[in-house]
């Protein structure tokens, strides 16, 4: 797939499109390795990842599941907090995705939000590349909470962006149509 149809063909995988059969260890880290190759401002590389697996990845899903409920108040709903209890059963790994500040004087802190945010493009980037696996980056409130960076053991320049859901896609799963307006309404093109 040349590389304009392959950003074009990027789609989020949810979760119950996904098999639950495990993926191998190594393919995950050729994703993470292209991951690693994202821009990065002053060579900070901010980028940092938590993988987690089976037992792993049943306790992480526990303790989002935990924090919802602690936290949803009049808004907590049952079937979202069934949809962590079995989601390590959809997903073969979740990849917490986490931005590592430098605290360089002179290197403003949404840079490296961004250069974070180009290396989980390249992650995806890397899925779509693959015929069989599928994923999505989930934030919301939960990923933000100091609960949730104390269960992820996070340093005190950490914060956690959001996690990426991996795994097989069924062979049934309907892919989103996407679509963007023209490129023409969001560029100002200066000549003089």
């Amino acid at each position: 797939m040349d590389i304009s149809n392959l950003i074009k063909n990027r789609r989020s995988t949810f979760t119950s499109q996904l098999t639950g059969e495990r993926i191998d260890d190594d393919v995950v880290w050729g994703l993470l390795e292209n991951a690693n190759w994202a821009p990065t401002h002053y060579r900070t590389e901010p980028w940092r990842f938590k993988v987690y697996s089976g037992g792993g990845l049943k306790r992480l899903l526990s303790a989002l599941a935990s924090l919802y409920k602690e936290t949803a108040g009049e808004q907590f709903s049952q079937a979202k907090f069934d949809k962590y209890s079995i989601r390590h059963e959809q997903v073969s790994h979740a990849i917490v995705i986490i931005l590592h500040k430098s605290g360089k004087p002179n290197l403003p802190v949404v840079e490296e939000v961004a250069s974070v945010a180009s290396a989980v493009q390249n992650l995806w980037l890397s899925v779509t590349a693959t015929e069989d696996l599928g994923g999505y980056w989930s934030s919301g409130p939960l990923v933000y909470l100091p609960g949730f960076a104390d269960f992820l053991e996070l340093e005190e320049n950490q914060e956690c962006l959001g996690l990426y859901y991996l795994g097989k896609r069924k062979p049934d799963a309907v892919e989103s149509k996407a679509e963007r307006g023209s490129i023409k309404e969001k560029v100002t093109w200066i000549t003089e």
